[in-house]
């Protein structure tokens, strides 16, 4: 039975690893079929939409952010284009813009620099960030910048020093510096429990076997960073124990024990970080951060000014140059009017109606890209539309509101003279890139000094002192004779009573790492770096006179270009009125006629941008003098502030003025400023310069060795000519031109179509040539321009179109043959 028992058994466990291996085969079977392919879990309740996944993860997408528009950007109206005169005139002067401009500025739409010329920055502002440009924000946000290193505090509640040397561009805003002098509180709860055994005998009554404790530790401190270097804290703490020790004459009093300690700690150094100066070198050079950006506003505000009256004096020359523009396609349609009547008589050739004509149309391209402005080489890149836009850009104001801008302040003639020694000294103290370097260089000072005061030996100095009271009870106690830790005793009771005070003092002395490597490499690199800084305000100071020495020479040499070419448009006024008296005799072709008319219209041009050079070159040498907004009544200063604001700064400087001043640790230089920036006139007897005004310009040698004759340009030419403001609507300034089918000579088998053009004055009525006397153009006369006002013989070329105000034409008669 037992041997066959074993055989049934044996036979029953073959089966079953049979019928195990076959499973095993089995699921090996169909896991090699599937791979190793990741399959998805099962979810219950899972949504057939899914409506949380996202299956791109860098697609393009909007913020939501919503921010109001300002109206200047929903209500622009359509640009302004060529033949387009719906609009009214806006009359404004110089001051009125740069007063629109500064009130309308939150961001400076200029560069950084003192370049004499700036390029448009529209195109750079729209494609940048807010931190690349300057702004009115700048200064406030440079006082609330702040360090991410927040106030730390020891185990024992004392505040811990920052270690290291700071740097400029690693420190924040003044407040932000002022913080590290901030009294921090902590505090901590602390509970444990002892549960173990412990290695004594068993007939140890006072520590038994099995330790059974609970403790408990409640600390609070507050710390402060003294503006001397040191450490002063206040803490204090309560402490619970309790235990199984066994309550004996010789163990224990009381089963569980309350202490409370109140201490007063001083951590003072004695060599490195000692001292009011070394501790407040990173308030000093927040606060110079903060003058670095009020200079970098300084500058913007500057360049914002200058761009301004820049612009204005371009939009002038631009209205200058359309007027221009006007008068040379008025005389071409009068000369072309003459060539068409001499084809017509007989006495002209077709081939001089088509000079007339194509001369014509060459003014008639000059005015379209003066008024639209067109990429054409040659042509004017803005125009008055182009500039106008330019100005409403700096002006913080719509593209288009159904006004166009137009200058109504006439440019200076006057010769003016600037002192070079008076400018040299404005500038090399008034500059704000030079007062912006010499910022530099304090910091650089600073940054020095507290290098050096680190590679002292850290010797620190711990006062302690300590009032402590221990007792059964932590609050009043039951009987007040009762002495702690015996029953019925209290822990404050004993603390206030004063029975227990304790004391320490404690000296640690670190000095710096054997050789000093990175504390001597500290303080040569600062000072390079207060070299290269001094370096280049060196070279800055000699590069800026260079600027200066330009600018200034550009006064004398635009002035000189002014009245250069007066003289030449006086010229060219009477060449043709001279070669019209000619056409009109038949002694002359037509093609010198437009020849003199386009001379005249490029030198009346000329004369024009000259004048706004000129008056640009007056202004930058205000510009580099640091002048400019002195000149211009701008001056800049801080907002108000609150009542609150002023009421708690009367208060600190009472206190302080009531306090005795200490000077602990101080050492040279204690100067960071020498007070508020003087002005123009006070700085040139500061730097020694000379203000004196002979009121006369040297010319080059008296000699005048290249016989250039320049005494006849030293005084003013005057210029007799209509001022922007008295030139009428858009429509009579930018009167449209005329159809080249206009110019065509009448057939006389033809039938005139209706509106065509009307015949034209009779030669009879012409003046006679026999009436011009020798030509004579006398040196510093005045110059009478002929303009589109000028009265002429009354001629219509349509109902549309009046050319009265052009001048007066010149038939050409026949040579008399020989």
């Amino acid at each position: 039975m037992f041997h066959g028992g074993t055989a049934q058994e044996a036979l029953s466990m073959n089966r079953s690893l049979l019928r195990f291996t076959a499973y095993l085969q089995l699921g090996m079977t169909i896991l090699f079929a599937s791979g190793c392919a990741p399959t998805q879990p099962f979810f219950l309740n899972e949504s057939p939409d899914l409506q949380f996944y996202l299956n791109q993860a860098t697609a393009i997408e909007y913020p939501d952010v919503e921010v109001e528009h300002l109206a200047e950007t929903t209500g622009a109206l359509p640009p302004l284009t060529v033949g387009n005169h719906d609009y009214q005139f806006w009359d404004l002067s110089l001051e009125e813009c740069v007063s629109i401009a500064l009130q309308n500025s939150k961001f400076f739409i200029t560069t950084n620099g003192n370049a004499e010329f700036r390029q448009n920055i529209a195109a750079q502002f729209t494609s940048g960030n807010a931190d690349q440009f300057g702004s009115i924000y700048d200064i406030a946000v440079q006082q609330s910048t702040t360090q991410s290193v927040p106030l730390t505090v020891d185990g024992n509640g004392n505040r811990v020093l920052p270690r290291g040397v700071l740097r400029a561009n690693q420190v924040g805003g003044v407040e932000d510096a002022l913080a590290e002098f901030d009294a921090q509180a902590s505090g901590f709860v602390n509970y444990g429990t002892t549960d173990r055994t412990r290695n004594v005998g068993i007939a140890n009554s006072i520590n038994p076997q099995i330790s059974r404790a609970t403790d408990t530790t409640q600390q609070a401190a507050i710390s402060k960073r003294l503006a001397t270097g040191g450490v002063a804290t206040l803490r204090q703490q309560v402490i619970y124990s309790r235990s199984n020790a066994e309550i004996s004459a010789v163990s224990r009093a009381v089963p569980s024990d309350w202490t409370a300690l109140i201490e007063a700690q001083v951590q003072h150094p004695l060599m490195r970080n000692r001292g009011t100066l070394i501790n407040r070198i990173p308030v000093v050079l927040a606060s110079l951060n903060e003058d670095l950006s009020i200079a970098d506003f300084e500058s913007q505000v500057r360049n914002l000014v200058r761009d301004v009256e820049n612009t204005y004096w371009d939009l002038y020359v631009s209205y200058r140059n359309v007027a221009t523009s006007i008068i040379g396609r008025n005389s071409a349609i009068a000369t072309a009017q003459f060539a068409r009547l001499n084809l017509e008589n007989g006495t002209g050739t077709r081939q001089e109606l088509a000079q007339a004509v194509e001369q014509y149309y060459q003014f008639r391209g000059i005015l379209e890209s003066a008024i639209a402005g067109s990429n054409v080489p040659g042509a004017d890149r803005f125009g008055v539309y182009g500039n106008e836009r330019r100005m409403r850009e700096l002006l913080g104001i719509t593209a288009t509101d159904g006004r166009l801008i137009r200058p109504i302040d006439e440019p200076s003639l006057a010769r003016v003279e600037f002192d070079w020694n008076e400018s040299v000294a404005q500038m090399l103290y008034l500059s704000p890139e030079v007062r912006r370097n010499k910022t530099r260089i304090k910091q650089n000072e600073l940054e020095l000094m507290a290098a050096k005061n680190q590679i002292l030996p850290e010797v620190n100095l711990s006062l302690l002192y300590r009032w402590v009271g221990q007792g059964d009870t932590l609050g009043p106690p039951q009987r007040r004779d009762v002495a702690g830790p015996n029953p019925g005793s209290s822990a404050l009771a004993e603390l206030t009573g004063g029975d227990y005070q304790e004391g320490a003092i404690r000296l640690d002395i670190t000095p710096p790492a054997l050789g000093a490597r990175r504390e001597l490499a500290r303080i040569r690199g600062a000072q390079l770096r207060l070299v290269r800084e001094k370096a280049f305000l060196q070279e800055q100071e000699r590069l800026l006179v260079s600027q200066l020495s330009d600018a200034t020479a550009k006064v004398a040499t635009h002035y000189q270009l002014v009245q250069t070419n007066a003289q030449r448009w006086q010229a060219a006024e009477q060449e043709v009125e001279a070669r019209l008296a000619e056409f009109k005799g038949g002694r002359s072709p037509v093609n010198v006629v437009l020849q003199s008319q386009q001379r005249r219209a490029q030198a009346q041009i000329d004369y024009y941008r000259a004048l706004g050079e000129y008056n640009k070159s007056i202004n930058y040498v205000d510009y580099m003098k640091g002048t400019l907004l002195a000149n211009s009544n701008i001056t800049l200063a801080e907002g108000p502030w609150n009542k609150k604001a002023y009421w708690d700064a009367l208060e600190r400087a009472r206190e302080r003025s009531a306090g005795k001043q200490v000077k602990y640790g101080v050492t040279r230089p204690e100067v960071v400023r020498t007070g508020p920036v003087r002005d123009a006139d006070a700085v040139v007897n500061m730097m020694g310069g000379s203000a004196d005004h002979n009121g006369e310009m040297i010319f080059g040698d008296p000699n005048d060795p290249l016989s250039m004759n320049l005494s006849p340009y030293r005084n003013t030419i005057e210029v007799d000519d209509v001022p922007l403001s008295e030139m009428g609507t858009p429509q009579q300034m930018f009167s449209p031109g005329v159809s080249p089918e206009q110019f065509a000579p009448a057939n006389p088998t033809t039938p005139r179509a209706s509106g065509s053009v009307p015949p034209m004055p009779t030669i009879d009525s012409l003046p006679d040539s026999g009436s011009l006397q020798p030509l004579d153009i006398p040196i510093g006369s005045a110059v009478a321009p002929m303009n589109y006002e000028t009265p002429a013989v009354s001629a219509r070329i349509s109902d549309d179109v009046d050319v009265s105000y052009a001048p007066t034409p010149v038939a050409r008669r026949p040579l008399p043959s020989r």
